[in-house]
């Protein structure tokens, strides 16, 4: 089963108050002026990349159809409002009736993205884009930041598998979300049983240090998970000695044994000595996981290793250092009037700190060079040049306020593979440094 095709709500009834209060406080000031139908255009982006990251991952669309869907004002959210006198009784009336009308463009979920990528962009009236700023941003940001560095550990770790295990380093519903985020960055498994009930992706697990210390032997514990699970199963081999769990362990299991899972001490090292000690016991095909508090870095190292498999946990569910993408919802464009026909004018913040913005409904291409690599990415308003036609990057993901472009996880997960291996061979180095490609900016009319 795979929900993600399903349009299900995200744990709640309704996402209508993952919202900060000022979006409904500017709804019913713009309702009062007569603004909140102006016809506009809000885009999400990010300025910068996180400190030393060469691309972003694009995470987290799905979920953001699905609160988009689910984004209604019941009986118990307007009582809510009403009680705290949030909101005026016109404005309440109002909410009662919100639908998403409008239209919403974006980088297809698994792309890779860039600082001024247009990576969202939500046009409709003023009213019900505003609403969608928070739930939008909390979305992308979260799941970006976890997708990018699941990406990054992804090109460490090579042809080995990544078992995602963070659910308990985080909050119980992040930990759902991080799941699928790492999913698509390019893990193989979770822990999580959440996650694969809700997304459909494979789950592991076998056992953990308790298990091994509840029985009054070593030997007691593996007899007991191999009558029960195989002996394709995977024991965990430090919990005391090492040298002596593993030639335990293939006594019980012999060499049909399926892993050990080693989860402490010098890793490298360690690997080393268990991969002969199996060999010399006639376990060729047993495969060596390793855990423990592993981030990208860790990851490389172990390269050389005889590792078959990571199992990432604290450093992927944070983000390996940078827990959000730093992703911002600006308003790009609006009308003057509330026509409907009303054409659209570019707007921006113009302030000094570094959080200026560049006004007008923006596209986005990818050029490429003659060997079909990323050289850079192209932002601009107006019409798209003839020679970048076929490599614009957004897709139509609501049409008329109905979700057109849901896709299965494993769709994305692939996407974002083809899109790392389209850049620069300095995309997947690990050491400091600037995006791999440039943004360049082609400013036009921006369009009706």
């Amino acid at each position: 089963m795979n929900t993600a095709d399903l349009g299900l709500p995200v744990d709640v009834p309704s996402t209508a108050l993952f919202t900060d209060q000022y979006e409904l406080t500017m709804l019913q000031a713009a309702l009062k002026a007569g603004t909140a139908e102006r016809r506009s255009v809000f885009e999400v982006f990010t300025r910068r990349l996180p400190d030393g990251r060469r691309y972003g991952v694009v995470a987290g669309t799905g979920r953001v159809l699905d609160a988009v869907e689910n984004f209604r004002f019941d009986a118990d959210v307007l009582g809510f409002l009403r009680e705290r006198q949030i909101v005026d009784e016109e404005t309440l009336k109002w909410l009662a009736d919100y639908r998403f009308g409008g239209d919403v463009w974006g980088y297809p979920e698994g792309e890779v993205y860039f600082p001024g990528s247009p990576i969202v962009r939500v046009e409709g009236t003023f009213a019900e884009c505003v609403l969608l700023e928070t739930v939008i941003l909390s979305i992308l940001n979260h799941d970006s930041a976890i997708a990018a560095a699941a990406s990054r550990m992804a090109s460490a770790a090579g042809d080995r598998p990544l078992i995602e295990m963070g659910a308990r380093r985080t909050h119980e519903l992040a930990a759902v979300a991080a799941a699928r985020a790492a999913y698509v960055g390019g893990f193989a498994t979770t822990s999580d049983l959440a996650a694969g009930f809700r997304y459909g992706i494979p789950t592991v697990g076998t056992s953990a240090h308790a298990f091994t210390l509840l029985h009054d032997r070593e030997r007691d514990a593996f007899q007991a998970q191999v009558d029960t699970l195989g002996r394709g199963t995977t024991l965990l081999v430090d919990t005391y000695d090492v040298a002596e769990a593993v030639r335990t362990a293939v006594e019980v299991a012999g060499p049909e044994l399926g892993a050990v899972r080693i989860d402490s001490g010098d890793l490298l090292l360690v690997a080393h000595r268990v991969r002969q000690q199996l060999d010399e016991l006639g376990a060729t095909n047993t495969k060596i996981v390793v855990t423990s508090d592993l981030d990208e870095y860790a990851i490389a190292s172990l390269a050389a290793a005889p590792v078959d498999a990571y199992g990432v946990g604290t450093q992927l569910v944070t983000g390996s250092g940078h827990p959000t993408a730093s992703m911002v919802y600006k308003l790009v464009a609006r009308a003057e009037t509330a026509d409907p026909k009303a054409p659209l004018m570019p707007v921006a913040k113009k302030s000094s700190g570094g959080k200026t913005s560049l006004g007008g409904r923006k596209w986005a291409a990818r050029r490429l060079d003659e060997d079909g690599v990323a050289e850079a990415e192209v932002v601009g308003t107006g019409a798209v040049p003839a020679e970048l036609a076929d490599r614009q990057l957004l897709v139509e993901l609501i049409k008329g306020g109905d979700v057109v472009a849901r896709e299965p996880l494993d769709v994305p997960r692939d996407r974002h593979t083809a899109a790392r291996a389209n850049l620069p061979l300095s995309a997947i180095q690990l050491s400091r440094g600037e995006p791999v490609i440039p943004t360049e900016y082609v400013q036009g009319r921006s369009g009706s």
